[in-house]
């Protein structure tokens, strides 16, 4: 019989609709329902054990109910990148897949790789964070209604207007939210206020970067450049020297830093100064650009994390 002195890896399977569970070294499986009631039940089962890795693949928001209530027991978390999951699962030969079988997956690749926590239970930051998404979401509504105008027939055009205008209005409701929680939040605040003191960054560039990195300026420069997606990666084997590439990381917070960077790259006289360097170097400019929202990102990460304003020196070290 297992002591139930030994640490135990869970493996969740997220659906919408249930949690399929398993349990190593009990190997023990179970099925609750992904609402307030069965993940109550689960989160009351798990804490019984003396400790657990609590595994789970990032399934476009499902999971964030359950893993929220996790890590609110203090019990340790970790949302992977299904890629992961899945390719561990390649390696070990097993190319089948139903849910039962994805939780012991889970809960194997728990148990052998030892996943870092990285859900902490911060309700401001899941406040942000949503509310951010939804910001996100209504500008692209905007964008796709704008695009239709140009086709639109004379009667449609007036319909699409009202849905704009309908859209803006939210939109103005949204960020005026999204400045309240900032407001309200003593570290949100401080944080948007040391961002700002960079030219090219303002509010709602500081905003997107709070809410989709809650790591910065707790993360080493290199961990934050790699939750961003913008660590170069080596593409190297044998004598061969492939072009160093980034991928993954957060689109979201690529994509925030690049509008930053734009306007950085004309205003702000040191990253100015370092993309015609690079531009000069012979880099094409795409590539300059990269550059740039790394070094960015590196300097946003070391002035939180010494709570220092911005600072032209700072910006003249090499990255």
């Amino acid at each position: 019989m297992t002591n139930l002195s030994e640490k135990c890896y869970i493996g969740i399977d997220v659906s919408k609709a249930v949690l399929d569970v398993f349990i190593l070294p009990l190997k023990k499986s179970m099925v609750v329902n992904n609402n307030p009631k069965g993940i109550e039940k689960l989160v009351k089962i798990l804490k019984s054990f003396p400790a657990v890795t609590i595994v789970m693949e990032a399934t476009g928001g499902y999971e964030k109910l359950i893993a929220q209530a996790l890590a609110k027991a203090a019990l340790d978390v970790a949302v992977m990148n299904p890629r992961q999951i899945r390719d561990f699962a390649k390696a070990l030969g097993r190319l089948a897949k139903t849910d039962r079988l994805d939780s012991q997956v889970i809960a194997l690749f728990a148990e052998k790789m030892q996943p870092k926590t990285n859900v902490a239970c911060h309700e401001n930051q899941q406040q942000l964070a949503q509310t951010h998404a939804r910001r996100r979401q209504l500008i692209d509504m905007i964008i796709m209604e704008k695009n239709r105008l140009d086709k639109a027939s004379k009667e449609l055009r007036k319909s699409i207007k009202r849905i704009i205008k309908a859209l803006e209005k939210e939109l103005e409701e949204i960020e005026k939210t999204l400045e309240t929680i900032i407001q309200n939040d003593t570290n949100f605040a401080q944080k948007s206020e040391l961002l700002q003191t960079i030219k090219g960054v303002g509010i709602v560039v500081a905003t997107g970067i709070i809410a989709n990195l809650p790591e910065l300026g707790n993360a080493s420069a290199k961990a934050i450049s790699g939750l961003a997606g913008l660590a170069p990666l080596n593409r190297d084997s044998g004598t061969l020297r492939g072009k160093r590439t980034i991928w993954g990381g957060r689109a979201s917070v690529r994509s925030t830093l690049y509008m930053a960077t734009l306007v950085a790259i004309r205003r702000n006289v040191q990253i100015k100064a370092f993309y015609e360097r690079l531009c000069a170097a012979g880099k094409q400019k795409k590539v300059a650009i990269t550059a740039c929202m790394h070094k960015l990102l590196i300097i946003m990460n070391a002035m939180i994390k010494h709570h220092q304003p911005w600072q032209p020196e700072i910006a003249t070290v090499k990255i």
